[in-house]
């Protein structure tokens, strides 16, 4: 037996929550084309345009690599445009397309009426708590990865 039993392991119930909303936004947005990570691309990308694929992955919460195909597949389909820096040339900045501002548009509303949905499970007050809780369960997590490992 473990030390700590499944149920009281805060990151089961966390994954399970991620996993739950993955799944209904994919839904959600497979009607528009997108996945998840592409959306969440495109909607970073409207909201700075020019924005690097590192600073964008960081943005999305996906590795660099992840964020490098989820670019390239946006590209192939015309979503966005990656174009050299003025000053930097070995940094490609990138900007939505006008197809890819349509298909933003269309996607955003589905993402939105989850996200609404997922609000309106709880009070004003709750969403609050909840926004500070998971604040600090991120704050502790960062804090853990950067820590250097105990001696033994």
């Amino acid at each position: 037996m473990t030390e700590l039993p499944l149920s009281e392991r805060l990151g089961s119930h966390l994954k399970r929550a991620e996993q739950a909303l993955n799944a209904a936004k994919n839904a959600a947005l497979k009607q528009a084309g997108l996945t998840v990570s592409q959306y969440a691309a495109l909607l970073h990308l409207s909201a700075s345009p020019g924005i690097s694929a590192a600073a964008l992955a960081r943005a999305c919460a996906v590795t660099p690599p992840t964020m490098n195909t989820v670019l390239k597949n946006l590209q192939e389909h015309g979503l966005i445009e990656r174009t050299p820096h003025e000053w930097h040339r070995n940094v490609l900045e990138t900007r939505l397309t006008e197809k890819g501002e349509r298909v933003l548009a269309a996607a955003d509303p589905r993402a939105v009426r989850v996200e609404r949905g997922l609000a309106a499970k709880f009070s004003p007050e709750e969403r609050e708590t909840l926004i500070t809780l998971l604040g600090r369960c991120v704050e502790f997590l960062e804090a853990v990865r950067s820590a250097p490992e105990p001696e033994s």
